[in-house]
């Protein structure tokens, strides 16, 4: 028995896996990324080496950030989703392993002529012999997926970050418009008070109120609907830090948030360690690549190994005195299944194609992203500082006006033109400002940052 045991046990170590290696798929990178900034090195430091707290520095911004990757469902549910990987690969590993169970029995039967009862204690051992790597192939397959579950869950806290800056800092910017329309509808509502006071004196025409009065009524509309997006902001923030709709602290205004002049983005080849999504899709190809492994060894034949031993008789206090064994290896093959184990296997085959295919187009997806988001940062930086001139410019033009009118050089159609310029100008350099932070935020995840703790 023990020769037995032994020789099944060098058989089960001497196996073959007839399952394919994992190679990973062959990708070009390019040498730099295309829209770099200029006079930027390729081999510099990535931005998406940077921890997020170092990128976003805003405190406020820090403890929203926080609250969200311990409270937000998303996360929640990504981590859940490790724990059944984990489980997964327990089960999997666990069928490598032998069975062994057992317990005491009692049979009573009564025939026409006679009736008797027996005692018995029995132990069964069983362990399917993994000659052919099924079940490593399988247990590898499942500690794949479990590796992609936790690249998932760093891609879910990336785009939680992502999603949590970019919301901030749309609310950053509608305070500052909220703040705008005030401070313009306090100017204006004095500007108001000067025309009626000039009507009253002679100097100035009904007309000139009434154009006042529009400016008034233009700016004092816009707070209501400012109010509304500023609410609906702080509830969807709320949403994504888990909690029911709250007011959301503030921090550092829209332009105390720093924005670097170039930002470096590093080899293009390192995007396909940093990136989460591509981590994830490689380790799914893993898997489908591994799935073969199973397919192939379905074709062999396996070789169950059973055996069983155990004290049987009739009477309870002679139980312990007649041990019976019995071991059994029956070799079972399948001779007819109507092809589906070769389809089975051509299925693992597509869906290990469809893998290496979702991997390429990942990474090419992502060499996309960061190309846009460079581009997009250097061009909302031209953007704002034209703006900042324009809004410059623009508000010399509303001073100028107000002093002509006031002096009866102009009429008022000038100073609503230049009160109306002067505003739009400040909203418009509000917004570039807001586009500005947004593709730095945008760019900062495309190079694979974001999900480090």
């Amino acid at each position: 028995m023990k020769r037995y045991a032994a020789a099944v046990c060098l058989l089960s170590l001497t196996g073959c896996t007839v399952g394919p290696k994992y190679h990973r798929p062959d990708v070009s990178p390019p040498a730099a990324y295309r829209n770099n900034f200029p006079g930027q090195p390729a081999s510099a430091a990535s931005l998406g080496d940077e921890k997020w707290w170092e990128v976003f520095q805003d405190s406020e911004l820090q403890k929203l950030i926080r609250t969200a990757l311990q409270q937000n469902f998303d996360a929640r549910i990504a981590a859940s989703r490790i724990l059944q990987a984990q489980a997964q690969v327990g089960i999997a590993h666990a069928n490598q392993l032998p069975s062994l169970s057992g317990g005491p029995e009692f049979l009573t039967e009564h025939l026409p002529i006679f009736g008797f009862s027996a005692f018995s204690l029995l132990a069964s051992f069983s362990w399917d012999i993994d000659f052919w790597g099924k079940y490593r192939s399988a247990t590898e397959a499942a500690r794949a997926n479990l590796l992609a579950a936790e690249w998932n869950r760093r891609e879910v806290m990336a785009t939680l970050v992502e999603s949590l800056a970019a919301a901030y800092f749309q609310l950053r910017e509608l305070d500052m418009e909220l703040d705008i329309s005030r401070r313009t509808l306090v100017s204006r509502q004095r500007s108001l008070q000067l025309t009626e006071t000039l009507l009253h004196g002679g100097a100035t025409s009904l007309l000139d109120v009434r154009q006042a009065q529009q400016l008034v009524e233009t700016a004092a509309a816009s707070i209501p609907d400012l109010e509304r997006q500023i609410r609906q902001e702080e509830d969807q923030i709320s949403t994504l830090i888990g909690a029911n709709p709250e007011d959301i602290p503030r921090g550092l205004p829209l332009t105390g948030q720093p924005v670097p002049p170039t930002v470096p983005a590093g080899l293009p080849s390192r995007l396909l360690e940093r990136r989460p999504d591509i981590r994830q899709a490689e380790q799914l190809l893993v898997a489908a690549n591994a799935e073969i492994g199973v397919a192939r060894a379905q074709f062999f034949p396996s070789l169950p190994l059973t055996a069983a031993a155990g004290v049987e008789s009739i009477h309870l206090s002679n139980l312990l005195t007649s041990p019976s064994w019995n071991a059994n290896v029956p070799l079972n093959e399948s001779i007819f299944n109507g092809g589906a184990l070769r389809s089975n296997l051509h299925l693992t085959e597509a869906q290990r194609e469809q893998a290496v295919l979702t991997y390429r187009q990942t990474i090419q997806r992502a060499f996309q992203q960061v190309s846009d988001a460079l581009i997009a940062y250097q061009k909302y930086r031209e953007y704002r500082e034209h703006e900042e001139a324009l809004t410059t410019a623009a508000q010399d033009a509303d001073r100028l006006s107000d002093l002509r009118y006031r002096a009866g050089s102009t009429s008022y159609l000038e100073v609503l033109s230049s009160e109306t310029n002067f505003y739009s100008a400040q909203l418009d350099l509000a917004r570039a400002r807001l586009g500005e932070r947004l593709s730095l935020v945008q760019l900062y995840i495309a190079l694979g940052g974001g999900w480090e703790q």
